[in-house]
C-alpha cells in the first residue's frame, strides 16, 4: 500500500488537440488555487495528470507509454486519466497497469474533489484503478477554459461538443451535444489573456463554427460566430486572433469578408475537407461536397489574395478505392492551398465507418498519406515563395531552436533569425527575402535595424537543419514516386 504523505506536486501531459490543451490548463490553475506547485511532466511529481485523445489509436497506444514515463520518475505517484479517451473507454484505461484514477467528460473539471477521495483512500498494488464516468447526454453543461503557458500564444475554448454524425468519428460520444460558452465570457476571458501580455489568442472548439448553439442551455443560436468575432475584434489589448479550425458549410462569406477588414483577425483557415471524392465524402456523412470546399477557398482567395489555408484531409477511409484517391490527391494539388494535415484513418469502436466494406489495407493507406504530406511539402514551398518580397508581421516565439528564435507571420510563414531573447513575444514589421535549407523563410526588418548576430558555427548549423533537410529531400523522391503512381493508375 502506498502511504499519503504531504503531496504538494503535480505535472501534466496533453494529448491531442488545441482544445485539450486550454483545458489542462484551466485544471492546472485549479490544482494551483489548491495549493499544489506545477513541475513539467519529466520531473518527480506527487500527481501526474495525463488529458487523452482518442482519435486514432495511435493516441491510445501513447497513453500507456505516457503512464510508463509518471512510473519511471516516481513509482509511488499517483496517476489520473482523464479526457475523450478516458470517457469512451474507461475501464480500458482503468487496466492499465499504474493508473489510480479515471474521469469522464464532466467529472475532468472536479478532478481535485475526487483527488481528496482518492488519497483518502491509498490502494493496493495491482489494484484497478478507480473510474467515475458520467453517460455522454450528462455532459450538457458548459466549462469554459483557455491557456496562459505560451507567453506569445493562447488558446482560448468557446465551445464544445458536436452535433454531427460523421461515421468515422467518436468526439460525439466522447464530448457530447454542441454547446457554446456565453459571449460575455468569452470576452472577459479574452482580457484576461490579453492583460496576461499573451499576443495572440486562437479560438479552439470541436466545431467553432457552431459557436452560439446551446450558449443558454438550448439549441439555439442567440449569437453567432459572426457575432463572436466581431465582438473579439473589439478587445482591448489583443494584438491576434487566429481561427483554429471551421467546417466549410459553417465558414460563411460575411465571417470570411469581416476577416478581411479586421483589425486583430489574420489571414489564416484551416478548413476540414477529409476528402475530395463527392462519394467518399458521402460515406463520411459530411455535409457538404467539394464544390462547396472551391467556393470556401475561392472567397478566401478573392479578398485576402495572401491568406494561408490549410486543410485536414484523411485517406484510406473504408471505400476509399484509387480512383477515388487520386481523385483527392488531383482534387488537392489544383487547389490554391497553403499546406495539409494528413490523417490515415483508423477503425474506433462505436462508428458506422468500423463495420462499412470496403477496407483498405495498412500498407495502402500508409502510401497515400506519403503521397499527401509529400504534396503538403511542396504546397508549402509554393506558398512560401509566392509571399519572398511581402511585407509582413512576424510574433517571435519563445523556444531556442538550435540556436535560432522563429516566429510566424500573420498568414503562418515561418520565420527565422540567431536567437535573442529580446525579441521574445514583440511583434516586428519584416520583408521576406529567402527560404533557408531547413524551409523556414528568412528576412530583414523593414525598420533597418541588423539582424542578431549568430552565436553558432556553420558546422553546428549544418547539423542542425540536416534531418530537416533530409526529411525534404526523401519527399521529394516520394512525389517523383507518386507521379509515377498516379499515371499507372490513370
Amino acid at each position: 500500500m502506498r502511504e499519503e504523505n504531504n503531496l504538494n506536486k503535480v505535472a501534466f501531459y496533453t494529448l491531442g488537440c488545441k482544445l485539450n490543451f486550454s483545458e489542462t490548463a484551466t485544471i492546472a490553475r485549479s490544482f494551483e488555487n489548491e495549493g499544489f506547485n506545477r513541475v513539467d511532466f519529466s520531473e518527480e511529481a506527487d500527481i501526474y495528470v495525463i488529458n487523452t485523445c482518442s482519435v486514432t489509436r495511435n493516441a491510445d497506444m501513447k497513453f500507456k507509454s505516457v503512464v510508463r514515463q509518471a512510473r519511471k520518475a516516481n513509482k509511488d505517484a499517483f496517476v489520473i486519466g482523464i479526457g475523450c479517451y478516458a470517457q469512451l473507454q474507461p475501464e480500458e484505461l482503468a487496466d492499465v497497469e499504474g493508473v489510480d484514477l479515471v474521469l469522464g467528460a464532466t467529472e475532468k473539471f472536479k478532478i481535485t474533489n475526487y483527488l481528496n477521495d482518492l488519497l483518502s483512500q491509498p490502494r493496493l498494488d495491482g489494484e484497478k484503478g478507480i473510474v467515475h464516468s458520467c453517460e455522454i447526454e450528462d455532459a450538457n453543461f458548459y466549462v469554459g477554459s483557455y491557456s496562459l503557458d505560451d507567453r506569445t500564444r493562447a488558446f482560448l475554448k468557446v465551445q464544445d461538443g458536436c452535433d454531427y454524425k460523421c461515421t468515422y468519428c467518436t468526439i460525439p460520444l466522447a464530448r457530447g451535444i454542441s454547446r457554446s460558452d456565453t459571449l460575455e465570457n468569452v470576452l472577459k476571458n479574452a482580457k484576461e489573456i490579453a492583460d496576461n501580455g499573451t499576443k495572440e489568442i486562437v479560438l479552439t472548439g470541436v466545431n467553432t463554427g457552431d459557436y452560439g448553439k446551446g450558449e443558454f442551455g438550448n439549441k439555439k443560436h442567440e449569437h453567432t460566430f459572426l457575432d463572436l468575432i466581431q465582438a473579439l475584434d473589439k478587445v482591448e489589448g489583443v494584438d491576434r486572433v487566429r481561427i483554429s479550425s471551421i467546417e466549410p458549410n459553417l465558414l460563411k462569406d460575411d465571417a470570411i469578408d469581416f476577416v478581411s477588414e479586421s483589425r486583430t483577425f489574420v489571414p489564416h483557415f484551416h478548413i476540414p475537407l477529409q476528402s475530395g471524392s463527392n462519394e467518399i465524402l458521402k460515406l463520411m456523412r459530411r455535409r457538404y461536397m467539394r464544390e462547396l470546399y472551391v467556393e470556401r477557398v475561392q472567397r478566401i482567395k478573392e479578398k485576402m489574395p495572401n491568406a494561408c489555408i490549410g486543410v485536414d484531409v484523411m485517406v484510406g477511409f473504408p471505400g476509399e478505392t484509387d480512383e477515388y484517391f487520386i481523385d483527392t490527391y488531383n482534387f488537392l494539388k489544383d487547389l490554391d492551398i497553403s499546406y495539409l494535415h494528413v490523417f490515415t484513418y483508423s477503425e474506433r469502436p462505436n462508428t458506422v465507418a468500423a463495420e462499412m466494406p470496403g477496407v483498405v489495407p495498412h500498407k495502402v493507406r500508409r502510401k497515400r498519406s506519403k503521397m499527401l504530406r509529400g504534396l503538403s511539402v511542396k504546397k508549402r514551398r509554393s506558398f512560401y515563395e509566392s509571399q519572398l518580397g511581402n511585407t509582413l508581421n512576424v510574433l517571435f516565439e519563445s523556444e531556442n531552436k538550435n540556436g535560432f528564435i522563429e516566429g510566424y507571420t500573420e498568414n503562418y510563414v515561418r520565420v527565422k533569425m540567431p536567437w535573442d531573447d529580446s525579441y521574445i513575444n514583440t511583434l516586428h514589421e519584416i520583408k521576406l527575402t529567402e527560404i533557408d535549407e531547413d524551409g523556414l523563410v528568412l528576412f530583414n526588418f523593414t525598420d533597418g535595424r541588423d539582424l542578431p548576430q549568430s552565436d553558432i558555427s556553420t558546422e553546428k548549423k549544418k547539423k542542425a537543419t540536416s534531418t530537416e533537410v533530409s526529411k525534404q529531400k526523401d519527399f521529394q523522391r516520394t512525389t517523383t514516386e507518386d507521379n509515377k503512381y498516379v499515371s499507372l493508375i490513370k
